[in-house]
């Protein structure tokens, strides 16, 4: 791994004090093992004082002694991998150990919320590292024995001592862990049946692994499994996307802004399986969240959107500053929405949507509906969510062109969009039927979403580019210029809307 972290690949094994490590040097790849390097470590581990991280399967940690002091967060991936990131270590201003970096914390913080990071567990280790060098002179793994002193804080403090070896691959194929472990075997060193050092530094108080985690719901049986396997499903899209937001990654606004929109969708579409009250709420704060995210979507979709058109135009017919005034003003416009989501990802609001969320998920309040059979309900459900989508079309065809006709078609494109998120959850029961229905919806949904941008796009150019041009006493053709060319393009997606339409299963 870097400096600032990576993905570890490792396995860990139980041994006793008298264990001799059994000969390394004929894996293959391997040339050399060199000299044994000893280090002594101290390591503090830090999570809520209800554990939430461990039950996780997260560890989070400060590290001083050996080649990689500094802070620690390990997030689980697959099986044997953990995606492991790095921050360095530093002191407050009386010279103490520092509190947990910011750049962590806000990893975690989807897990945690609002509750403090405190120590929870602290290790001394004696570690002696074997490195298994390859015919480059590379460093392929390494296979460290450590001698463990650790002490548990929280929870009725206990200590506990122990030796383990971990062998983790450097720069090698996962092979090359397979052919160790095999030759551990041989000597009788079995993979230890404890996930991690502070797994077994907490002993009896390391909590069950979180429901989060946990295998969902097949959708199939009574109704209510198939809510809840979609429920879990999106659940985990946002706590993925989290992390990815806070770090700035591309798409996760996306990511996580589609995945409020298909639980909304989905509860609202499955609202008679669960107490409305609940439903009511969680649909409402599922709304805010999703439009503090779009804010910052919109923004990204629009940015690019008048980009593109401005960089298919003749420059001769780009008078004045249009291209300054636009991306200015989308740039002012995007850094003000990032600020506001930002904000709202920090906020009490948040936290208690995702409590609300996995109580949901953990001891849903059904009605007895959710216990009748999956295939009648199910499809019963999908069908209403056909005949709401008729009658958005029938209304579309009863307005004018203009504002009344975009809004009532920008009513069938969240009809078409809840039909398709409806009919994906019934996938698991009619799979043939489920595609064709959701395939048909969805490109409902991308043909009119395209006119709805046409929409927003216009409203940028008149509002806040052409009446402000005009108002400073600059040139504003390119402005009109630019807003015929997206009444045209709105147009075409709406031809192309009423002849899907037509051709609908």
């Amino acid at each position: 791994m870097d400096a600032n972290g990576g993905i570890e690949i490792e396995r860990k094994f139980d041994v006793d004090g008298l264990a001799v490590l059994p000969p390394l040097i004929d894996l293959p790849g391997v040339q050399a093992i060199a000299e044994p390097v000893v280090h002594d470590l101290e390591a503090v581990y830090f999570d809520t004082n209800d554990l939430v991280l461990s039950a996780a399967r997260i560890t989070l940690r400060r590290r001083t002694g050996g080649d990689d002091a500094g802070w620690h967060l390990k997030l689980p991936q697959n099986a044997g991998r953990r995606r492991e990131i790095h921050a360095p270590l530093g002191r407050d201003r009386q010279g103490e150990a520092d509190a947990v970096p910011e750049s962590l914390a806000q990893l975690v913080r989807v897990y945690v919320r609002a509750a403090p990071l405190v120590p929870v567990a602290r290790l001394t280790t004696t570690r002696v590292v074997h490195a298994l060098i390859g015919a480059g002179g590379e460093t392929l793994a390494v296979l460290c024995d450590d001698r463990v002193q650790a002490e548990r804080l929280v929870h009725q403090p206990a200590s506990a001592a122990w030796r383990e070896w971990e062998f983790e691959l450097v720069d090698a194929p996962e092979d090359l862990l397979d052919a160790g472990q095999a030759v551990l075997a041989v000597a009788g060193i079995l993979v230890s049946r404890h996930a991690s050092k502070l797994a077994r530094a907490l002993g009896d108080r390391l909590p069950a692994e979180s429901p989060r985690n946990r295998q969902r719901p097949t959708p199939t049986g009574p109704a209510g499994n198939v809510l809840l396997a979609s429920l879990g499903e999106q659940i985990g899209v946002i706590r993925a996307q989290d992390p990815q937001i806070r770090q700035h990654t591309l798409g996760s606004v996306h990511a996580m802004r589609v995945a409020l929109r298909r639980l909304r969708s989905v509860l609202a579409t499955y609202r008679s399986l669960v107490d409305p009250t609940v439903v009511q709420h969680l649909r409402t704060e599922l709304g805010w969240l999703a439009a503090v995210l779009g804010g910052s979507r919109d923004e990204e979709v629009l940015q690019r959107r008048l980009a593109g058109l401005l960089d298919r135009e003749d420059p001769a017919v780009l008078l004045g500053s249009i291209r300054d005034r636009l991306t200015t003003r989308s740039a002012a416009d995007a850094a003000t929405a990032r600020h506001t989501l930002v904000v709202a990802l920090d906020s009490h609001r948040y936290f208690r949507l995702l409590n609300a969320l996995d109580a949901l998920a953990a001891s849903p309040p059904f009605t007895a509906t959710a216990g009748q059979d999956a295939r009648v309900v199910v499809p019963a459900l999908v069908t209403k969510e056909w005949k709401k989508l008729r009658r958005a079309v029938r209304r579309a065809t009863g307005t004018v062109p203009g504002p009344e006709r975009d809004l009532a078609l920008h009513e069938v494109r969240k009809r078409a969009k809840r039909l398709r998120y409806a009919a994906e959850t019934a996938h698991p029961l009619n799979p043939k039927r489920a595609a064709r229905v959701s395939g048909f919806a969805q490109k409902l949904q991308t043909i009119l979403g395209d006119q709805h941008d046409s929409v927003i796009a216009r409203e940028r150019l008149l509002r806040r580019g052409g009446v402000d041009a005009y108002l400073r006493g600059e040139n504003t053709f390119s402005y009109g210029r630019l807003h015929a060319l997206e009444q045209q393009k709105a147009a075409d997606a709406e031809a192309l809307f009423w002849k899907a339409w037509s051709h609908r299963p």
